[in-house]
Parts: structure tokens; sequence; C-alpha cells
């Protein structure tokens, strides 16, 4: 085999492996299956202050958090994302909806609403998401803890604070499910806490 045949060839595979790799480059993955939080379901009666407004701030939480990728914890130090699913948004700003909506279903103020929508605010929720994930060390757990502040907006004084927690049972395949249950009782809480100190 002479020289130029020999130079064609290696042309020639080296073409088909760059096509090769781009064609494996093309390829979409599956998509990924999409859930949400729940929201407390609309109160029968109007208990709140009529005037006033609480705004709901976005909270803040760690960046393994702060997506849209649901947790796991494999062990005490050990976090990863669960494959397959995801949050129909980021972590936080889809906690900051949902929190939002059940305040203004429990009806604790005339008011209750996001930045940007024009409240003449008396209080601000300020959130930290500490855990929102799935344990599976030792028994599978959906673990949801948040530390809530309320402020007076007026003078910038912390009227309380409070770390509320719960937990759900999990079973395989049904994390997200756990996750809400887990949510929802901690929501009621809030609610309830929030009630008593406007």
């Amino acid at each position: 085999m002479n020289r130029t045949i020999t130079a064609r060839l290696a042309v020639l595979a080296a073409a088909s492996i760059v096509l090769a790799g781009c064609a494996g480059l093309g390829a979409t993955p599956p998509p990924l299956d999409t859930v949400t939080l729940s929201a407390l379901a609309p109160s029968v009666t109007e208990t709140g202050r009529a005037k006033v407004q609480v705004l709901v701030a976005e909270p803040k939480a760690l960046k393994i958090l702060d997506s849209q990728s649901i947790v796991v914890s494999t062990s005490p130090t050990a976090l990863e994302y669960l494959g397959g699913t995801q949050w129909a948004d980021r972590l936080p700003a889809l906690v900051q909806a949902k929190l939002t909506e059940s305040l203004q279903n429990a009806g604790i103020a005339g008011g209750v609403g996001l930045p940007g929508q024009g409240l003449a605010i008396d209080y601000q929720i300020i959130t930290e998401i500490r855990e929102f994930q799935i344990s599976v060390a030792g028994g599978d757990e959906a673990r949801v803890s948040m530390f809530i502040k309320l402020l007076n907006d007026r003078n910038g004084e912390v009227v309380a604070s409070r770390l509320f927690s719960a937990n759900a049972s999990a079973s395989a395949g049904r994390y997200p499910e756990a996750l809400d249950r887990a949510f929802s009782a901690v929501l009621a809480d809030i609610a309830d806490w929030m009630q008593a100190r406007l």
C-alpha cells in the first residue's frame, strides 16, 4: 500500500471518529419528570389584621439546595442529586411562591405578597432553608427544616424567629411526595405561628 492511500485512510478514519463524536454530542438525554410543591388550602375564615401588609422575601439556601435538583443525603456529610426528576423551579423560588400562597390562603394579613407587587410593607418574612432533602442513611425519610424571621419593616427589628422542621417517611420512587408532605407540615406550623404574631 503506497503512502498516498495510507494517508487517505488515516484521514477517513480520523473523520469518522470526529463525526461519531459529534453524533454523540447531539444526542438529547431523556426529559426529566418535573414536580412541584403544594400550598395550604384556603381558610374558610379571614382572621388576619386587615391593614397589615407582609412581604415574603426569597429564601436563602446553600448552593446545593439553590437549584431545580432534588437533594438526597446518603450520609451525614454526603449529598447528591436525585436522577430523573426535578423541581418546577429553583427550590428557593418554589418555596417562596408556595409560602406566599399558603399565607394568603390562611388569611394571616390584609396583604401578603412578593417583592415588586407594590405592597406598603409592614413586615417581611425572612427564610433560610436549612434542610430540604431525602435522607437514605438508616431508612428513607424526607426532611424539611426552615428558619423563619419576622422582621418589622418600619424599624428593622426582628419581632420573632423560630426554626420549623418536619419529617415524613419516604419510599423509593416517591421521594417528591414525601418532601411535599414534610413541607406541608412546616407550612401549617408557620401559618399558625404567624397568625399569633400579627
